[in-house]
């Protein structure tokens, strides 16, 4: 087999990619967020239906990352130092968003966005590693189905609120409840056991040369970093522009 002309061992693009598209996506949502605090485009458009659908196929998109990302590196088993390692940078990353937006917006802080869904997802994803695609594939319809389904107001606290089963969750700015948002990663590893990740970038590796596909991969390599600034960068824009023109 022509290696000059297939997928090499190690990093696949078509992921990175991916996930450069979603932070992309990411991005976008926020400016229309953003845009809608301060009142400069028609009121509604943030909270639209189709506008928050767009946000939800984000979120899913990034927690069944976390699956097809698990299947791949650790498909020999856990490599414990990179999954530590991983694992530390997203909890501590999930902390500063808890601490950031619980002094800027301590009626809606972040008590358990999606970094914080994606730690818990990574952790518990690895222990279920063994299992094999349509076990996985049954467990995620079982989330997925548990975390529209059930609701209770026991559940509506903050430190139970998380789990998903709150009927009427506390406010907060990003929420990614883990049921049922971990049935996307389950639902990722059974797809990469599958061989779909593999089968993705066949079809994509004659596009791995472009800008586009170059730019996306760049994003999804730093995506952490580039969710972590790009709300303080779109906000201190927004807010100097507002000055500025006042």
């Amino acid at each position: 087999m022509d290696e000059r002309r297939t997928p090499a061992a190690g990093r696949l693009i078509v992921i990175d990619a991916v996930r450069g598209l979603a932070i992309t996506g990411v991005v976008l949502f926020h400016v229309v967020w953003d845009l809608d605090l301060y009142d400069y485009i028609p009121a509604g458009l943030a909270t639209h239906p189709v506008w928050v659908g767009f946000g939800r196929t984000l979120a899913a998109t990034f927690m069944a990352l976390v699956g097809v990302g698990l299947v791949l590196a650790h498909h020999r088993g856990v490599r414990l130092r990179g999954f530590a390692k991983r694992l530390l940078a997203i909890a501590v990353a999930a902390f500063a968003v808890t601490a950031a937006t619980l002094l800027a917006f301590p009626d809606a802080f972040v008590y358990f966005g999606i970094l914080h869904a994606i730690a818990v997802a990574s952790l518990l994803g690895a222990l279920m590693l063994r299992l094999d695609p349509a076990s996985l594939a049954q467990l995620a319809i079982f989330v997925i189905l548990l975390g529209v389904a059930g609701s209770f107001d026991g559940f509506n606290t903050r430190w139970l609120a998380w789990i998903g089963f709150s009927y009427s969750a506390p406010p907060s700015l990003d929420f990614v409840p883990l049921f049922p948002w971990f049935g996307a990663t389950l639902l990722g590893m059974s797809a990469a056991k599958r061989g779909a990740a593999h089968a993705l970038e066949r079809i994509f590796w004659n596009f791995r040369k472009t800008h586009f596909v170059q730019r996306l991969s760049l994003a999804g390599r730093h995506s952490l970093a580039i969710y972590l600034i790009h709300q303080p960068v779109l906000l201190g824009s927004i807010e100097v522009a507002r000055l500025l023109s006042s």
